[in-house]
């Protein structure tokens, strides 16, 4: 895109707007608007979202928080007079998982923090320790559900107002499939694991709420066991998610990256005009953001003004090809001179 915005400065040297100046005011309005275009900083934020991720993301906690929880207190006075373990599992679960919004919410709030003389690169990290308190809480949540259905197997129960659970089970779907689609879409869009990973979360809890229907369909039939079973599916189910973002979460506490950024990240440095070669690319996660570090080589008879001015070019042709928040540091070498960084090689240790 780097390359667009000089085609549009070409485009705009070759307009003539004396000859027109009589007949084509809107014109010469154009170019005006153009060039103040050109004189104005660029917005590197992730396309199609606000600035301030952060502040994204805590709205983003905060309505979860209230949808789950709402949806958990609805479930909690049906439980009262039921009885169902199922249904109360799903309401433990339900609780728990909007709770999760909390840690969530504190790690956006400090993301937003600017970097000090003691934590130099921010506290972005935050975000991933409260994706280490999320997967803490669903194991917490499924022993919790898988201990009290065992209690219930041994013990069945006949269920009261039936028709009730069974109502209650579909409200927790409903509400949980909602809160997990604002959750999985603001996620995505601001690149957020952690809050990808409790989206998801939610949307397994809309399926367990439909094994609370599936165990008061159960009772209708005659089946008091069906209450117990239906809770060990909900315990199953949240085992599976728990691998699923455990999996996730820790990629980003090691550095994971998805191998395609890299080489988008590549392509970028690439394209930019003066770049004889990009040699290496590193990238990792940190939080929401994504850290990019690289070296590309250029024409050594460059001075070191052009050699700054070509490596700023790389990090606006990458804040524009990557839809995410981006921290990019671009190291400038001489092409087809031999390398230096020989003297400092055994200084490095693995």
């Amino acid at each position: 895109m780097g390359d667009d915005h000089d085609h549009g400065m070409r485009d705009h040297s070759d307009e003539h707007p004396h000859e027109h100046a009589a007949d084509q005011p809107a014109g010469r309005l154009g170019a005006l608007v153009a060039r103040l275009r050109e004189l104005t900083p660029h917005d590197h934020g992730p396309v199609g979202t606000i600035a301030d991720t952060g502040a994204e993301g805590i709205r983003a906690t905060k309505v979860s928080l209230v949808g789950l929880g709402v949806t958990a207190a609805l479930q909690a006075v049906i439980v009262v007079f039921t009885g169902s373990v199922a249904l109360l599992s799903d309401t433990i679960h339900n609780l728990t998982d909007a709770l999760t919004a909390v840690p969530l919410w504190i790690a956006f709030s400090l993301g937003r923090r600017p970097p000090s003389r003691r934590y130099t690169f921010g506290l972005h990290r935050a975000e991933d320790l409260a994706g280490l308190l999320i997967l803490a809480a669903i194991l917490f949540s499924a022993g919790a559900v898988a201990w009290e259905s065992f209690g219930r197997l041994f013990e069945p129960r006949k269920l009261d107002y039936v028709g009730w659970v069974i109502a209650a089970g579909v409200v927790g779907a409903l509400g949980n499939e909602l809160v997990a689609r604002y959750r999985i879409v603001v996620g995505r869009r601001i690149s957020s694991e952690a809050l990808v990973a409790d989206g998801v979360h939610a949307r397994t809890d809309a399926l367990t709420s439909l094994a609370v229907v599936a165990a008061g369909l159960g009772a209708l039939a005659g089946a008091d066991w069906a209450d117990a079973v239906a809770g060990l599916v909900v315990a199953l189910m949240i085992l599976v998610l728990l691998r699923h973002s455990a999996a996730r979460m820790f990629g980003r506490l090691l550095d994971a990256v998805e191998p395609e950024l890299v080489d988008r990240v590549a392509a970028a440095a690439a394209g930019v005009a003066g770049v004889e070669e990009v040699t290496e690319v590193r990238a990792r996660w940190v939080g929401h953001r994504l850290s990019a570090a690289l070296s590309i080589e250029v024409d050594p008879a460059l001075s070191v003004r052009d050699g700054h001015d070509i490596a700023q070019r790389v990090t606006h042709a990458i804040h524009h090809e990557l839809p995410h928040a981006v921290d990019t540091l671009v190291h400038v070498d001489p092409h087809g001179e031999a390398d230096e960084s020989h003297s400092t090689t055994d200084h490095h240790r693995p």
